[in-house]
């Protein structure tokens, strides 16, 4: 029988190191067995295994600066001891670092984007709450009715 997160306790301990290595695996930071995502960088709406509804996360800019900054430490790192080191004419450079940066960067994108919706979930940021008011995304405030 399936434990579905809507069934877990409120105060469940969600372990954060698990969820993020759950999410760099690109498996559900609840489970760690269904897939998390159904295309290249679209979240499933919900796991397959466990039902832990993931629709709701908020990956938004983040991915793509981590990646930079970490592709951007190899590539200049490996750039600036080539140069001292060899001193090869420009077109070796443009050979090696160009693509590397391109394939590194589209790697590393859905790892990235997983661990993130993994420490939302075990932070119960944006919605991966047990529907408490506060992880609503407006605060848990209702709009006033109108007159």
């Amino acid at each position: 029988m399936m434990e579905t997160s809507q069934t877990a306790p409120a105060g469940a301990e969600r372990p954060i190191f698990g969820s993020l290595f759950r999410g760099l695996a690109c498996r559900c930071p609840a489970c760690g067995q269904g897939r998390l995502y159904r295309a290249y960088l679209k979240p499933v709406d919900a796991c397959a295994s466990c039902g832990e509804e993931l629709h709701h996360q908020r990956a938004d800019d983040a991915p793509p600066y981590v990646v930079i900054t970490i592709v951007a430490h190899v590539v200049i790192g490996g750039l600036l001891w080539l140069e001292v080191a060899r001193q090869p004419p420009v077109w070796v450079h443009m050979a090696i670092w160009l693509p590397l940066t391109i394939v590194l960067s589209l790697a590393l994108l859905p790892p990235v984007k997983g661990a993130l919706i993994g420490l939302q979930w075990a932070l119960r940021m944006h919605g991966f709450g047990d529907g408490d008011p506060d992880d609503a995304p407006d605060g848990g405030l209702k709009p006033e009715p109108r007159p």
